[in-house]
């Protein structure tokens, strides 16, 4: 549905997406996360067709968003960030407002209205002016405006950015029953939105794609490390083992000792854990596997490819 191949956009000498390429299949929920100024702003803007690539293409339902820019546009709804609504409008008035813009014939435009009204739950606010309404039920006008010619891609822009905590799981439940009916882009540089939301996250940073894969997949990409307690005398024997790389030891209070161990590249090294706790005849009380929390691994990520531009500007 979403075909982005190798593409670049230049302001001047800002180098702003270096060489993006993603394929989006239809119906799929994808989460784009990233720092401020990753980028992926810019690419969504790009598959949109509001700006053009400087190099590559973007094909949204098989058209080229430059040279089909009007039909690419009938297939996307989109949210911006910045919610572009007039407050001194009703709510209906608006929609149907925005309607005439997707020319949906007048016949159809109450029949549309009605019918996003009902769907992001505005319909009793139909009658009351824009400017009225909460930051969360403005949101959902813009979604439901987003949505009034039925487009095949829905495009949101930090969906819940500025909602208070129920109005950003309202906003998820409304992401997540859309979600089965067409293929979401979900922009945000918060995770939790995108790993609540999104069957797939892609990791943006620097202006380019730094990691693409479900929560499960990325989660399996994090740092990896065994938790170990046991009576005294077992930590020397650990860090002679082949799967393990570096044991850290702490004397707990009740006598027992804990050993946080990082094992080495791809390997698990539980049994030979057990193996070794038992042969030397120490009390093995606990032996658990602890993956780096989804967030950790983004922050780290995030700050080795901040590091790793620093050193090239510098150079």
């Amino acid at each position: 549905m979403i075909d982005l191949r190798d593409i670049h956009k230049r302001y001047g000498r800002v180098h702003a997406v270096r060489g993006v390429s993603l394929e989006i299949p239809k119906g799929q929920v994808v989460g784009i996360l990233g720092p401020n100024g990753a980028g992926k702003s810019t690419t969504i803007r790009m598959v949109t067709g509001a700006i053009p690539p400087t190099t590559g293409s973007v094909r949204v339902d098989g058209l080229d968003t430059v040279d089909d820019s009007v039909r690419v546009r009938a297939r996307i709804g989109y949210l911006p960030e910045a919610n572009p609504l007039y407050p001194e409008m009703r709510v209906r008035d608006y929609l149907s407002f925005r309607a005439r813009l997707y020319s949906i014939g007048r016949a159809e435009r109450k029949k549309a209205g009605g019918r996003v009204l009902e769907r992001c739950r505005v319909d009793d606010m139909a009658r009351r002016r824009v400017g009225t309404l909460s930051k969360g039920y403005r949101q959902r006008v813009g979604l439901a405006a987003a949505l009034l010619h039925d487009p095949p891609v829905l495009v949101l822009d930090e969906p819940t950015s500025g909602l208070d905590p129920a109005q950003i799981a309202e906003t998820r439940r409304l992401i997540t029953e859309l979600a089965g009916e067409r293929t979401m882009l979900v922009v945000s540089h918060v995770l939790p939105e995108v790993e609540k939301t999104c069957a797939r996250i892609v990791v943006f940073a620097s202006g380019e794609v730094r990691a693409d894969g479900s929560p499960e997949e990325l989660t399996a990409r994090s740092d990896t490390r065994y938790v170990v307690e046991t009576k005294p005398g077992l930590g020397p024997k650990l860090i002679a083992l082949p799967s393990i790389d570096r044991v850290e030891t702490d004397t707990l209070k009740d006598g027992y000792v804990r050993h946080d161990v990082t094992p080495a590249e791809g390997r698990d090294p539980r049994a030979e854990i057990a193996s070794c706790a038992h042969g030397a005849g120490v009390e093995l009380r606990e032996l658990r596997r602890e993956v780096e929390p989804l967030e950790r691994f983004y922050l780290r990520l995030v700050e080795r490819v901040s590091d790793e531009s620093r050193a090239e500007a510098q150079a």
